[in-house]
Parts: C-alpha cells; structure tokens; sequence
C-alpha cells in the first residue's frame, strides 16, 4: 500500500468483541489503525496489546470523539445497547466521513430477527446526508478474526449501503482484512443481514460451536 493510499481508520468502541480482530487486520495491511473508546486509557491498553501481539506500534488508542476526528472512515463496533446513544453523541463528528455500522441487534440469549428500520438505516437517518453510512461484519464471527490474521479467511461479508461508490470503498476495507466483500442493496435491506445474525447465532447454538458464517455463491 502506498503512502498516498493509506487511510486511517478509527474503530469506535474499539475494545469490545468485534472491534480488536479488525484493527489487526487492518494494521496488518497497512492501515493506520486507532481503538476509539469513551475512556482514552482503556483504548490505549487495547492498543498496546494489539501492537504486542503483531510486533508494531502503529495502533493507537484514543477516546472516540479524537478518534473520529483523525479518521478517513469511521467503524462503530459498540454493543447493540450502546448503538443509538453512541450514534447521537457523535453524529456531528462523523459529518464528511464514511461510516461504517457493523451492528446487529439481537440478543444472543434469544436471537430473533430484529424489527425495522436497521440499526444503520437509524445511523444515516439520525446523522443525515453528512454522513455516508455503510452496513457491514454483521455476520462475521468476531473470534475467527484473529486467527492467523496475515492471511485470509473464507468469510463473505454483505455490504449495504444507499451510496454505491461508499459501498465499494468499504469492499476494499473487507478484502485488505482478508474477507471477501459483496454489495447487497440500499440500507433497507440491511435489516435482512441482521436477521441473519439471529439464524447464524441459533445455528451456533445448535450445532455447538462459533463458526457459523455466510457463503455466496454465483456471483463472481
């Protein structure tokens, strides 16, 4: 990746599941990475141990509002309750970048499709036209990120988003972490991918293990 390409990501609410697989993927592509959490010394711990684990100090770890303000593109991978709340504490901050929503609500204890609107059509619809929101990693497992994270998994990722030219600038986010990337329609349809989430968590359930995960196929 050359300098004139390298983007900076911010990954708001960093330290949680999702968001510390990503960044080391990402870091490890050669994105300047930075863990944005409401406390700077808890991102910057998480960062600091993700330098650790891949022999860099690239990763930086700041609170979110700073985060958001260095960023190129903006990744929110906060809890499900905390979604609503984080999006209007922060809209301001995310006018004139692209936002990319990987929240799925459902409860893991009962996963069940969720009512409409999705969580990221909510994100647009409360930060506005500003604002270029991109639905994205609802259904990856979280854990299988970190596996090996120089090379790349079987994992299929479906990108929605109202702006096509945002949604392929987040397919190539998807393929520089090692994942395949398939644009998936309008926003709208991203309440389909979080019911997707439910199935895949009742299959883990089911089937007792974590691994459940989404292929396409026919498409090339």
């Amino acid at each position: 990746m050359s300098d004139k390409l390298i983007l900076t990501l911010a990954l708001v609410g960093g330290t949680g599941k999702l968001g510390p697989g990503l960044a080391m993927r990402w870091a490890q592509a050669g994105y300047r990475v930075i863990i944005g959490s409401r406390q700077a010394e808890k991102a910057q711990a998480v960062a600091d141990e993700l330098n650790e684990q891949l022999g860099i100090e690239s990763i930086l770890g700041l609170e979110n509002s700073e985060a958001i303000e260095r960023a190129d593109i903006v990744v929110l991978t906060v809890k499900q309750d905390a979604h609503a709340a984080t999006v209007r504490s922060l809209k301001e901050g995310l006018h004139g970048k692209i936002v990319v929503d990987t929240t799925a609500r459902v409860d893991f204890r009962d996963p069940k499709p969720p009512e409409p609107p999705s969580a990221p059509r909510y994100a647009q619809d409360e930060i506005g036209p500003e604002a270029r929101v991109v639905a994205a990693f609802q259904t990856v497992p979280a854990h299988r990120l970190k596996e090996a994270v120089d090379e790349p998994l079987d994992l299929d990722v479906l990108i929605c988003s109202d702006d096509i030219d945002a949604a392929f600038e987040v397919v190539k986010l998807v393929e520089g972490a090692g994942l395949n990337g398939y644009y998936a329609g309008s926003l709208d349809n991203a309440i389909v991918v979080e019911g997707l989430t439910a199935i895949l968590i009742a299959m883990n359930k089911h089937y007792d293990t974590k691994k459940a995960s989404i292929r396409v196929t026919g498409v090339r």
